[in-house]
């Protein structure tokens, strides 16, 4: 099945013992009439309809069922506490290497097996890709 791009169409005209080569340009001729102005925006920026209570009690775009209703925003308490811990920094495979292996914390070791395994894996992968 032939795959055919619209905007690199080309059709040969053949008029009075002239031939030419016309090119196809298929873009909306709607969409530029629209613009005013150099920022390409017909209008300036939209006021948001929601109050400021209800933006700072919901969260907005996170419903995900049909039937559903946007989440409240909670206080901190009423959340996980390992919530609060997802974006901190966790140290990378080489600063574990330079640290103690008998003093690591269990979760750190377990971020170093983890880690340390990966690297070894590419490591043998490369060396028989290369072979």
């Amino acid at each position: 099945m032939p795959i055919i791009r619209l905007n690199s169409l080309r059709s040969i005209t053949i008029s009075k013992g002239i031939v030419g080569v016309v090119g196809r340009r298929t873009f909306a001729a709607g969409a530029s009439k629209a613009k005013k102005g150099k920022g390409g925006a017909a209008d300036g920026p939209k006021a948001s309809s929601l109050s400021n209570e209800a933006k700072s009690t919901t969260v907005f775009g996170a419903n995900i069922l049909k039937d559903g209703q946007d989440p409240k925003i909670l206080a901190d308490s009423e959340y996980p506490d390992w919530l609060w811990h997802l974006l901190d920094k966790r140290p990378a495979l080489s600063e574990l290497r330079r640290k103690d292996i008998q003093t690591l914390p269990y979760d750190e070791l377990k971020r170093f097996v983890k880690l340390d395994n990966r690297a070894r894996i590419k490591e043998n992968n490369s060396l028989k890709a290369k072979n």
